[in-house]
């Protein structure tokens, strides 16, 4: 199951059997500056993870904005959530609408120039 509503996705997961993984988190994000990588996403993990409690936050810059899922399997691999499993599921209709409104905050466009320098 998930939800949307803009700067907010909450996913939750139920294990079917004992071998199965459960979530229930919600992932928020807001517009930030950080000094020395310029705009991008402030996102916030947090609720749980098989069991554990979770409560993450990480900075991507706007040219790294749309690869957050990167950040967020590394989380839950963090939280016990094995490789198998590690990529937090979501109808795809819910990501749409979270990098529409990623785009937006950021004012993003197709074609727009690249800082390689936050690539190093």
């Amino acid at each position: 199951m998930a939800q949307f509503e803009p700067g907010h996705l909450h996913i939750e997961r139920h294990a079917l059997t004992d071998d199965d993984v459960n979530y229930n988190v919600c992932l928020d994000y807001e517009m930030f500056t950080d000094p020395e990588k310029g705009k991008g996403m402030q996102f916030t993990l947090h609720g749980k993870m098989q069991g554990k409690d979770v409560k993450e936050t990480f900075f991507l810059p706007k040219e790294e904005v749309y690869n957050f899922a990167r950040d967020v399997t590394r989380i839950a691999e963090k939280y016990g959530i094995p490789k198998t499993h590690s990529q937090i599921g979501s109808d795809h209709k819910h990501y749409d609408m979270m990098f529409e409104d990623i785009r937006k905050q950021l004012d993003m466009h197709s074609g727009d120039p690249v800082n390689l320098e936050h690539f190093e």
